[in-house]
Formats: C-alpha cells, sequence, structure tokens
C-alpha cells in the first residue's frame, strides 16, 4: 500500500476512506508514481484504469493528482466535469453542489486563465440562481481573462440578466458596462429596456443613437426607422420620458428626415395631447400645416387635427349632457384629476366656438393644399391659377395672390406659361371695370423678360383685344403699331444673330402672330393703303406663311386689284418650295384662268409648264388636270391629249389609272374608238416598262377586253385576255379567270376552252415557284361547292394519281355541262393519246378527232336561209383582223389569231 493513502482523509467535507483498500493492480500504479509523481501521462494512466471504480475513489484520485499537478488544465477539467455530472438533478442547498463550487474555486486560483473553467462555472452558477454570487463570478471572470475572451463571457452574462428575479438596476448598469465594450449593440439593450417598460432610459438611449452619425444599426434599421421609434416612445409615454428635451428632439428630426415629416409633427401634438396641452398641440397642428411640402404629409396632419377637434367637441357635448343630467352631482365633484377634464371644463359656453373653429378648419383646406402644393413649386401657373380661383368673391385676396404670383414665379423654372397669370391678372381687373389698372398691367407685361417671342406677342394681342372690347380702335391701331415697330437693317446677319442672344422684346417685330393680327385689324379699321403696306412689310420680312399670301391675294382681289394679286402669287411661289407652294399655285392658276379664260392662253399655258416644272411627280396630278381643264375649255382638244399623254407618264405609278380613265373618257369623247385603242394598246405596251403596275394594267386589259366584246370583236377580246393571263395568278386571282371563263363559255368553242385551260395551268406552274402564305393558297384552291369537284372528275372517276386538277379539269370539260356551251367531241385522254402516239410511229397524221354525238348540219345555206329569211344565198363579207390587236403581244400583221397566241405563248416563255 502506499504510504498515507490508507489514513488520508477525504477533503471537501468527505469521510475518509480508510476502509477502501487498494487492489493488487493498484500496486503496480502506486510503485509507478513514487518513483515519478509528476508524471500527467501515468496518473491520466491511472484515472483511465480505474474509469469503473466507485466515484469516491476517482475523487481521491484526482486530488492527489491536482495536487501535485495543479496547474494541468487537463486534469482540472476533467475532475470538474465528473463532478458536475454527478451533481445534476440534486437542489441547490446540497452540501454536494456547495463542494462542487468550492471546487471550481479551488481550480480557478490556478485555472483563471482558462476561459473553458470559467464558462462551465458560470454556467453552473446561472443554473443555481444565486444572483449576488453569479454576478461576482462574471466580474471576477472578465477581471481575469483578456478582452478577447469577454465575447463568450458577455454571452452567458447577458442571458443570466434576462432571467425573471433580475434586479433591474443591476442589469441596466450591466448593460451599459457592456455598451462600452460593443456600442454597436445599443438596440439589444433597448429592447431589454422596452420588455422592462423602462421608457425614460430607453428613449434617452435611443436619443443618443439618432445624434450619433457613426451608428450603424445591426439589424439594418435607418436612421429614419430609429426616429420613428423614439416618436412612438416619446408620444406614448410621455411622462417617464420628461427629462428629454422631447421638442427639440423632434424638431430635429423634422429638418432631417423629409419622407415622414407629417409622423413627427403629428408625434409631437401627440406629446402635447398626452401632456394636456391642447393649445400648444393646436400650434404644432398649424405649424405643420403650413410648413409640410407634400400632400400625403398635409394629408395626415390635417385628418389627424380634425379627429383632435372633432374628439374636443364630443367630449364638450357629452360633458354638457351630463352637466344638464346631475348638475349638482358635477359641481360637488369639481373638475377632475385628469387635465383634459380641467381643461374643457374652464368656459362653460365655449360648445359654439369650438363648432365654429372645426368648421373654419375644413373650410380652409383647400388653401392649405393650394399652399402645399406651392410649396413644393413656386414657379407653378396652373397652381397659381387654381388658387386664385380659391378666392372667389374676395377681390382683395385675388389681388395679392395675382401679385405674389407674377413677383414669385421665376420666367427660367416656370411651368407653365408666365405670361397667362400677366393676363389673367389684367383680365380680373378688366372684369371689375378698372380699365386704366388693366392698362398697368399689360404694359408691365410687355416689360417682362419672357422665354418666348409668342408669348409676349400674346400679351400684346390680348391688350389689344380689350381696347377693342370696348370700342377704344385707335388705341388698338397704335398698339399694334408700337408692337410691330421694326428698326433699321433688320436683313443683317449680325443683327439678327443679336437680336436672339438679347430679350424678347428685341425680337417682336419677327412674330408673325402679331402681324397676322394687325393685318386683320387693318383690313377692319384701316385703309387699303394701310393693310396693304402691312401685307408688304410682312413679305420684306420674309416671315409670311403660305396661308397669309392667300389672303393677301384674295383681300387684292376682292377689291378688284387683279394683277396686284398674281404679282403677290408670284412672290409666293418664289420664296416657298414644295409642298409649301402646292395650294399657291392651285389658287394661282384656279384665279388667273377664271379671271382671263382664254384672253391669255399662252400666258395660262407658261404658268402651267412652270408649275408643272417646279412640282415633284406626287403633286403633279392637280396640275396635270386643271391644265388639260384649260385646254379642254379654251385650248385645242389635241393640246389637252398631250397635257393627258405627259401625265400618264408623271403622275405616280399608284395614280396613274385614274389619269388612264379620264384620258379615255376623254379620248373617245373627242377623237372615238380609234384613239380609246390606241391608248389601251400604249398603256398596255408600256407596262412592260413600268408604266404601270401589274394589277392596273389587268384592269385595263379587262376594260379592253370588254370595250372589244361589246364591238363584237371577239378575237382581239381573247388575244387580250391571253396577253393579261401572264399577270393572274389563278391561286390569288381567281376573278381575272372567272371572267375569262364566262367570256369562253358564251363566245368560244371547245378548242378555245381548252387552250384558255392550258394557259391557266401554265400560268399557274409559272407562278408556282414564288412563295405564298400557305392559308390563302388553301383558301383560294379549295373547291367551295359539289359542283365544282365534279369538274375534276372523268364520268364519274376521280383524277388520277399524279395529275394536278388543272389537267383534271381539262380532261373532264368532254363531260362538264357547261350552260352557253356547245361541246365538239368527247375524247377520253388516254384514247386519244395512244391513237396520236400511234400515228406519229407510222409517220401518218395523227387521226381526226370524231365526235360521235355531232350533228349533221347542211352546207350552210339552210342556216342562212333560216336566219334570212327567204333573201336565198347570202355572200358573207369576209374581213381581215386588224393588225392592233396582236401589235400588244408581238404577232405579225398577216398572223391569225390562233398563230397570234403561239407566238405570244413563245414569247412570254423565253421572257
Amino acid at each position: 500500500m502506499a504510504p498515507g493513502l490508507a489514513k488520508q482523509p477525504m477533503q471537501n467535507g468527505h469521510a475518509s476512506l480508510d476502509h477502501l483498500q487498494p487492489d493488487d493492480d493498484d500496486l503496480l500504479y502506486e510503485e509507478e508514481l513514487l518513483r515519478n509523481p509528476y508524471s500527467l501521462k501515468m496518473w491520466w494512466r491511472y484515472l483511465e484504469a480505474r474509469r469503473d471504480s466507485p466515484a469516491r475513489k476517482r475523487y481521491i484520485l484526482y486530488e492527489r493528482a491536482l495536487k501535485a499537478l495543479p496547474v494541468s488544465y487537463k486534469l482540472w477539467h476533467a475532475y470538474l466535469r465528473e463532478r458536475q455530472k454527478a451533481v445534476r438533478g440534486l437542489s441547490v442547498k446540497d452540501p454536494v453542489v456547495s463542494a462542487l463550487n468550492n471546487t471550481y474555486e479551488r481550480a480557478l486560483v490556478s485555472m483563471h486563465k482558462m476561459p473553458r473553467i470559467w464558462l462551465e462555472y458560470l454556467e453552473f452558477m446561472v443554473e443555481q440562481g444565486l444572483v449576488t454570487r453569479t454576478r461576482r463570478a462574471f466580474d471576477r471572470a472578465l477581471c481575469a481573462l483578456p478582452i478577447t475572451q469577454h465575447e463568450r463571457i458577455w454571452q452567458i452574462y447577458l442571458k443570466f440578466l434576462m432571467q425573471p428575479g433580475i434586479p433591474q438596476d443591476t442589469a441596466v448598469r450591466v448593460y451599459r458596462r457592456y455598451l462600452r465594450l460593443e456600442p454597436t449593440h445599443a438596440e439589444e439593450y433597448i429592447a431589454y429596456l422596452k420588455s422592462k417598460e423602462q421608457w425614460g432610459e430607453a428613449a434617452r438611449k435611443m436619443a443618443e443613437l439618432v445624434d450619433d452619425d457613426t451608428f450603424r444599426s445591426l439589424e439594418g434599421k435607418s436612421k429614419h426607422q430609429l426616429w420613428l421609434e423614439l416618436c412612438d416612445i416619446i408620444t406614448k409615454h410621455p411622462k417617464e420620458v420628461s427629462g428629454l428635451k422631447v421638442d427639440a428632439i423632434l424638431r430635429s428630426g423634422i429638418r432631417k428626415f423629409t419622407d415622414e415629416v407629417g409622423r413627427l409633427w403629428t408625434s409631437l401634438a401627440d406629446y402635447y395631447i398626452r401632456q394636456g396641452q391642447y393649445e400648444s398641440a393646436r400650434d404644432v397642428y398649424e405649424e405643420g400645416l403650413t410648413t409640410v411640402v407634400t400632400v400625403r404629409d398635409f394629408s395626415l396632419i390635417f385628418d389627424t387635427l380634425t379627429q383632435f377637434e372633432e374628439a374636443l367637441v364630443q367630449h364638450r357635448l357629452s360633458q354638457a349632457a351630463d352637466d344638464e343630467d346631475e348638475p349638482e352631482v358635477a359641481d360637488a365633484n369639481g373638475p377632475g384629476d385628469d387635465g383634459e377634464d380641467f381643461l374643457l371644463k374652464d368656459d362653460e359656453n365655449d360648445i359654439d366656438l369650438r363648432l365654429a373653429r372645426l368648421e373654419h378648419l375644413m373650410e380652409r383646406r383647400p388653401i392649405l393644399l393650394s399652399s402645399v402644393m406651392l410649396r413644393q413649386n413656386p414657379h407653378n401657373v396652373h397652381e397659381w391659377h387654381k388658387r386664385v380661383k380659391l378666392f372667389n368673391g374676395q377681390p382683395h385676396k385675388q389681388i395679392l395672390t395675382y401679385t405674389e404670383a407674377v413677383t414669385t414665379v421665376d420666367v427660367e423654372k416656370a411651368v407653365g406659361k408666365l405670361h397667362t397669370l400677366w393676363i389673367a391678372f389684367a383680365k380680373f381687373y378688366e372684369r371689375h371695370g378698372d380699365i386704366e389698372n388693366a392698362r398697368v398691367i399689360f404694359d408691365k407685361a410687355t416689360q417682362v423678360a419672357l422665354r418666348y417671342v409668342e408669348d409676349l406677342a400674346t400679351v400684346w394681342c390680348e391688350w389689344c383685344e380689350m381696347e377693342l372690347r370696348h370700342k377704344n380702335f385707335k388705341s388698338a391701331l397704335e398698339l399694334m403699331r408700337r408692337a410691330t415697330y421694326t428698326p433699321d437693317k433688320i436683313n443683317r446677319k449680325e443683327e439678327i444673330e443679336r437680336e436672339k442672344e438679347g430679350p424678347v422684346q428685341g425680337r417682336l417685330y419677327r412674330s408673325l402672330k402679331l402681324w397676322s393680327f394687325y393685318c386683320d385689324l387693318e383690313e377692319s379699321l384701316g385703309t387699303l393703303e394701310s393693310a396693304r403696306a402691312v401685307y408688304d412689310r410682312i413679305l420684306d420680312l420674309r416671315i409670311a406663311t403660305p396661308q397669309l399670301v392667300l389672303n393677301y391675294a384674295l383681300f387684292l382681289q376682292e377689291h378688284k386689284f387683279w394683277e396686284e394679286s398674281f404679282r403677290v402669287y408670284e412672290k409666293g411661289v418664289a420664296v416657298f418650295k414644295y409642298p409649301h407652294v402646292r395650294d399657291i399655285w392651285l389658287a394661282y392658276l384656279q384665279h388667273f384662268v377664271k379671271r382671263y379664260g382664254g384672253t391669255k392662253l399662252e400666258r395660262a399655258r407658261d404658268l402651267f409648264k412652270q408649275a408643272l416644272r417646279e412640282a415633284p411627280a406626287d403633286e403633279a396630278k392637280p396640275l396635270f388636270l386643271q391644265y388639260a381643264g384649260l385646254e379642254e375649255e379654251h385650248g385645242l382638244a389635241r393640246s389637252a391629249m398631250e397635257v393627258y399623254d405627259r401625265a400618264v407618264k408623271t403622275v405616280p405609278l399608284k395614280e396613274r389609272l385614274t389619269v388612264y380613265e379620264l384620258y379615255l373618257a376623254r379620248a373617245h369623247e373627242y377623237f372615238g374608238l380609234g384613239k380609246v385603242r390606241e391608248i389601251y394598246e400604249t398603256a398596255i405596251e408600256e407596262q412592260e416598262d413600268g408604266g404601270l403596275s401589274d394589277e392596273d394594267c389587268k384592269k385595263m386589259c379587262l376594260r379592253y377586253a370588254a370595250l372589244e366584246r361589246r364591238l363584237g370583236e371577239i378575237d382581239r377580246a381573247r388575244a387580250i385576255y391571253v396577253h393579261a393571263s401572264s399577270l393572274a395568278d389563278p391561286r390569288t386571282d381567281p376573278a381575272f379567270w372567272a371572267d375569262w371563263n364566262g367570256f369562253e363559255v358564251k363566245h368560244g368553242n371547245e378548242d378555245t376552252f381548252r387552250e384558255m385551260l392550258r394557259i391557266k395551268r401554265s400560268v399557274a406552274a409559272s407562278f408556282s415557284q414564288v412563295h405564298y402564305n400557305t392559308t390563302l393558297v388553301e383558301a383560294t384552291t379549295a373547291p367551295a361547292t359539289a359542283d365544282t369537284d365534279a369538274a375534276v372528275l372523268d364520268g364519274g372517276k376521280r383524277k388520277r394519281e399524279g395529275e394536278d386538277d388543272m389537267a383534271a379539269l381539262e380532261a373532264a370539260v368532254a363531260g362538264t355541262r357547261l350552260q352557253g356551251f356547245v361541246s365538239g367531241g368527247t375524247v377520253q385522254p388516254d384514247q386519244r393519246t395512244q391513237e396520236e402516239a400511234a400515228a406519229a410511229a407510222a409517220g401518218a397524221p395523227a387521226p381526226a378527232v370524231v365526235n360521235p354525238e355531232d350533228i349533221e348540219l347542211g352546207d350552210g345555206a339552210d342556216e342562212e336561209e333560216d336566219a334570212g329569211g327567204d333573201d336565198g344565198d347570202v355572200k358573207l363579207q369576209q374581213k381581215a383582223v386588224p393588225d392592233a390587236v396582236f401589235r400588244g403581244a408581238g404577232v405579225e400583221e398577216d398572223s391569225q389569231p390562233s398563230g397570234a397566241l403561239e407566238r405570244f405563248k413563245k414569247r412570254r416563255t423565253e421572257g
């Protein structure tokens, strides 16, 4: 046995362990420890070997080890953890718990720099709930540990302060110490104060934060949010924050934060209301209404003030009702303890006064709101006009408002037109019969450096109109002469540039609005010479417009000065260019022709030629029509045709068709069908050179064909259809082919109908290379009725696979019953093809097509006899087809219509 082991008593109040005898295994460790008692490794192996030994035996081993190694953190930490597990769940008053506290204290003698020992000890003390001893332990830990470890201690310390039963003074002092280390955690302190209802301390700390420009909230709150929280604390708990300068604090917030000014003003007023200082609260509301610059803040303050006044009136009414019901009891009780009751009872007859005050407040709302808008932008002209209207029936206030407006609004910053304020101010005096003051206002307005010349011209015109309304015609003319005074050397370039840099008064004489008004006055009140002088002055200044030129010329024509009016037109066309000169030319030519008719035809022609020479193509059509009308009425029809011919080559492509229609009508009227055919052929031929669009050319061809059809020239009409077929896609233009189809049904035969179908199929194939909208193609090519489906059937059989619709339709012609169509025989496609192939192989001509249903007719004499009666034999006159029919298609003079078709198709294919 190791010496002293059996006789060593248990420390810390434990009974002695004399009855604990060592085992044989302990002798090895004890002998080793006798040789080296300061070996931590040996002690630790000994403790690990006795892990399952009784607690008392292990405590003895820990005590012996720590006596030999008192600065071993490993031994102390293991020993304290083991002892702490043993006391878990025991009462605080148990001696074992007290013994553990003493053990921690002994450990901290040598382990005072170890934060883990402190943390475990402090957590153990917090669990015990010993306030004073725990607080002192925290203080000792903060003194013992370096400052870098304080954060770990404070986390536990603050949790300890949040426990119930901790004195608030103690917690406040501790938090103040903590904020010296971590000033950024002030919001935690404020939250604690709010939870403990320490409103005074919370308000003072919040005031420090909002005044500290370096403070940054860890919760992400802005200074504005902190201000609002401070306002809530101050206004809701005014008595607890009596030590603070509430008025100064809130006013500083109002100056700093402009986006919540309304709420701060209402908070300040609420503070005075809770203090019972109602007049001070009302003064705060009034000050807020007259200083805020946003409608939202104004509405907030006004609504709060209205509720405040209504509450006072309602309370006073209820109080008066109570006094009437129980007068003696009210007198006996006297004024209440509340300051509000005391103030409301100071005057028994103040109900009418309070109602009048509330009514007056509601009446002032539009004016107060107008003041808010003008504080936002004092240069808003529209708001000044609205403010004047608010004072209707109060002339004195309206005059003051106008005066304030014209002196406040800056020309450069004005939103709106400043001159309208001056004009409205002058008209105000005019409406009240004070013409002299109105003239004074207008005179001052003409001296204001306005932004634009037109604004100043408007002022002069309004002044003049006022004089006209009061029959002061001479004064009006004199005003216009003053306003249009023209300085010398006005056309020098340097003078004009200098005027642009100066005030608008120096450029007033160039205002067309002013000159136009002056012209109207001279025409109405002046003489002919004075009016002409004004117009001439406008032309000399080069500020005239086409309309003014037209007015001047019309004015001269009314006074029978025709040549002078024509000279005015000449000046106008010399100054202006297209498109502005168009109306001048039209009026000039119209009045010239109306005046002289055909007496000065050559001069009129020169004018028209000059106008057409200067006119662009898109503006030339009305000139051409007017020129042609002149030639038709006063000149030669041939000259009119030349004008039309020139017009159809000059006007834009989209307008040529209408000109052609008029051209054809006049040609038919003057020269007959020969000229009409020539125009048609020329139009169709020029289409290839861009003379007409494809659509317009197609329309011309249809009209030409209709003309020849009415004349009985069937072959010529058919050739025209052939020519126009290349422009009509069967998928997108079924109307053309329907028209040709009707023509062939009425005037053709089977061969011509087959030729039409062949051409239609060929044109469809040529157009198939162009991309079209699939939906459009399907819509135009889809069969609409059962009759259309039947047209592609051959004897009840559908088209063969691989054939298109046009081939099937051509194959089905023999079996198709069309009204008015005379069949030339029915030939099956397969049979005809085989016969032709056999004939070609034998070198013989193709067999003739025989129609089994053909009707045998006579020699023709019988038919003629039936048609002509009893006149006997009638010899039909043979007439050659005119070559003009085939000229457009490139057909030679001696060619037949069928040959013309072949050559036209060959030419189109090569092209």
